[in-house]
C-alpha cells in the first residue's frame, strides 16, 4: 500500500491531504491561529466561576466564551497539581522535577466542583477540545505531554500501554522498559508507534519531554493570567508524529522553508526514510492538481457522494447527529439475489464511511441507515468490514451493532470544527436558465488572446469543461487562435477553478495581469 502525504503552502494556510493509493482519506488545515486555541495548548488561567449545578467551572483563556472545565476532567491528583503551580509561580519551588515533590491526597471521584475550586484560583489547563460553533475551548487540567512514541503525564505513577498493540509480550516489554527509565511523580503512556522501539529511542522521546514540562514551567513566575505557557507543535509536525511510519512512501511538498522544516521532524522521527521527503517545484501545475486532490475534493465533500457500481451515500447534517444513507443507485444486478445485493452495496457504502468520517473529521454521533439484510450472519460480515475500516482512524471511537431497523450507530470524538468545504458553484446566469458557463467566457477569452498575443509564450489554466471546448474538435479555438495570431496557447485543465475562472501565465510561470 502507498500512503504519501501532499502538503500546500499558501499564503494564509498550509493544506495537508494523506493520500492511500492516490485516494484521499484526511485533510488538514492550519490556518494562521485566529482563535489561538489549539489542541494540546496549555494555558496558566483562573477560575472565573464554579457551578454546583453543573459540577462544573468556568474559566477565562482570553476567548469570547469562557471554557468549560468539568468536575471528571479535574484528575485525581488536581490537589498535588495546584500546590505545585501555586509554589512555582510565587518563586518558592525552584526544582520541576517532582522527584522530591510532597504530593496532595488524591481527590474524591464523586466529589463536587465547589470542594476543590474557588473563583480566582490559579489552575494550569489543557485544551482537549478546540471552540466549535458557539461554545468555547474545551478543557482538562489533567495534564500530558504527547512525544513520538510516550506520552508525559505529570502528577501520576500510572504506567500504560497502547491496546492497539496486540501482543502481551511486547506490552510487558514495553512497560518494563518504560518504568526502568520514568521519572518519580510522571506517569507514561506508551503509544502505538513504540512497538519494536528500543529503550535508547523511548529514553531520548523522554528527555525532549522532560525538557518541554521545564521549558513550561521557567514561564510561570513572570506568566499573566489568562496566558498560553506551552504550545502544541505546528499542525505539520504533529501531523507526522501521529499518522507517520514505515508504511509511509512519500511527503511532497511545495514550500521550500516547509520542506527543509518537514525533513528536520523526518530526520528527528526515522533518518532512514528522510529521502521520501521531496519538493515540488512545477509552476505549471499546483501540487493539489497533479496529484489529483482538487477533483477527490470536489466529489467527497457535498450532499451527495458517489461510489463504485452505482451506489452513493446521502449525508445530512443536523445540530445534534449526523445521518448518512445508504442507497444502491440504479447498479446492474449482477448478484444472485436482493440479499446478495444489498450485502455488496452495504460493504462498498462502509469502506466510503470509514473514509468520509476521517476526510471531514465528522463529530458526534452519526447515524448510518444501510440497506436492509435479514441474514444475521450477514449482519454481522458488515458490521465487523466496518470496525476494521475504522481501526486506522485516529479519533476515539465506538460503534454499535446494527439495530433491528438496519440502523449503525457511531460515536466519533470531535477536538475540531469539522472540515467543510463548498462544493456547489453558483448558476452563472444567476438561475435565468441553462448553465452555459464555457460560451460565456469563451468571448472574454477570445478577447484576451487578441490582447495578449505578443506575449512570448502564453499559458492559460481554466476548468476542464471550459479547456474541453477550446481543445476539442476540429478546427479547435485553439487552432483558429494560432491561424489567426500565429500563437500556440498551452491550455491547462484545473479542478480547482469554477466555470467562469481562468488565467493566463507567461513562460516564466508568472500571472500575466489584467
Amino acid at each position: 500500500m502507498n500512503k504519501e502525504l501532499i502538503i500546500r503552502s499558501g499564503s494564509e494556510a498550509v493544506d495537508f491531504a494523506l493520500l492511500k493509493d492516490g485516494k484521499l482519506v484526511e485533510l488538514h488545515k492550519e490556518e494562521e491561529q485566529k482563535s489561538g486555541f489549539q489542541v494540546g495548548d496549555i494555558f496558566i488561567a483562573k477560575i472565573r466561576k464554579p457551578v454546583p449545578g453543573l459540577n462544573a467551572a468556568f474559566v477565562h483563556l482570553g476567548f469570547e466564551k469562557d471554557a468549560f472545565l468539568h468536575y471528571h476532567d479535574l484528575g485525581p491528583n488536581l490537589s498535588s497539581m495546584l500546590k505545585f503551580t501555586k509554589l512555582v509561580s510565587t518563586g518558592k519551588q525552584k526544582d520541576f522535577s517532582l522527584k522530591n515533590f510532597q504530593f496532595e491526597k488524591e481527590i474524591d471521584k464523586d466529589g463536587t466542583i465547589t470542594d476543590v475550586l474557588s473563583a480566582n484560583q490559579s489552575v494550569l489547563v489543557q485544551i482537549v477540545k478546540e471552540p466549535i460553533s458557539t461554545k468555547g475551548p474545551r478543557i482538562s487540567s489533567e495534564l500530558s505531554l504527547a512525544g513520538r512514541y510516550i506520552v508525559l503525564v505529570p502528577f501520576s505513577d500510572r504506567v500504560s500501554v497502547s491496546q492497539k498493540i496486540e501482543s502481551k509480550e511486547e506490552k510487558d516489554r514495553l512497560k518494563k522498559l518504560v518504568q526502568s527509565i520514568k521519572p518519580k511523580g510522571f506517569g507514561v503512556i506508551v503509544r502505538t508507534v513504540a512497538e519494536g522501539k528500543k529503550i535508547a529511542e523511548l529514553d531520548q522521546d523522554m528527555q525532549n519531554l522532560l525538557s518541554k514540562w521545564t521549558a513550561m514551567c521557567k514561564k510561570l513566575p513572570t506568566a499573566h493570567h489568562p496566558s498560553k505557557v506551552l504550545s502544541e507543535m505546528n499542525r505539520a509536525s504533529s501531523i507526522l508524529r501521529d499518522v507517520f511510519n514505515d508504511s509511509f512512501t512519500g511527503i511532497y511538498i511545495d514550500d521550500e522553508e516547509l520542506f527543509e522544516q518537514t525533513k528536520e521532524s523526518i530526520e528527528e522521527i526515522d533518518p532512514s526514510k528522510v529521502n521520501i521527503v521531496k519538493l515540488y517545484q512545477s509552476k505549471e501545475l499546483p501540487i493539489f492538481e497533479k496529484y489529483h486532490i482538487e477533483r477527490q475534493i470536489k466529489t467527497s465533500f457535498g450532499r451527495t457522494v458517489s461510489m463504485s457500481k452505482g451506489a452513493y451515500l446521502i449525508i445530512e447534517h443536523t445540530e445534534a447527529l449526523h445521518v448518512i444513507d445508504v442507497n444502491s443507485g440504479n447498479r446492474s444486478n449482477k448478484a444472485q439475489n436482493q440479499e446478495d445485493t444489498a450485502l455488496e452495496v452495504n460493504m462498498i457504502a462502509a469502506a466510503e464511511v470509514a473514509r468520509q468520517l476521517r476526510l471531514r473529521d465528522m463529530g458526534g454521533i452519526i447515524v448510518v441507515d444501510f440497506i436492509d439484510m435479514q441474514n444475521p450472519e450477514n449482519r454481522k460480515v458488515l458490521f465487523d468490514f466496518l470496525r476494521e475500516e475504522m481501526s486506522d482512524d485516529k479519533a476515539k471511537h465506538k460503534i454499535l451493532p446494527p439495530s433491528k431497523f438496519g440502523l449503525i450507530q457511531i460515536t466519533r470524538q470531535r477536538v475540531r470544527p469539522e472540515v467543510n468545504i463548498k462544493t456547489r458553484e453558483e448558476d452563472p446566469n444567476n438561475g435565468t436558465g441553462e448553465i452555459d458557463a464555457p460560451i460565456q467566457v469563451i468571448d472574454k477569452i477570445n478577447l484576451d488572446v487578441e490582447r495578449l498575443k505578443n506575449h512570448k509564450k502564453l499559458v492559460l489554466n481554466a476548468h476542464p469543461f471550459v479547456a474541453a471546448y477550446l481543445t476539442k474538435g476540429f478546427p479547435s479555438l485553439r487552432s483558429k487562435w494560432f491561424f489567426e495570431h500565429k500563437k500556440w496557447v498551452k491550455i491547462i485543465p484545473r479542478d480547482a477553478y469554477t466555470f467562469l475562472q481562468y488565467q493566463f501565465y507567461d513562460k516564466e510561470g508568472n500571472v500575466i495581469k489584467e
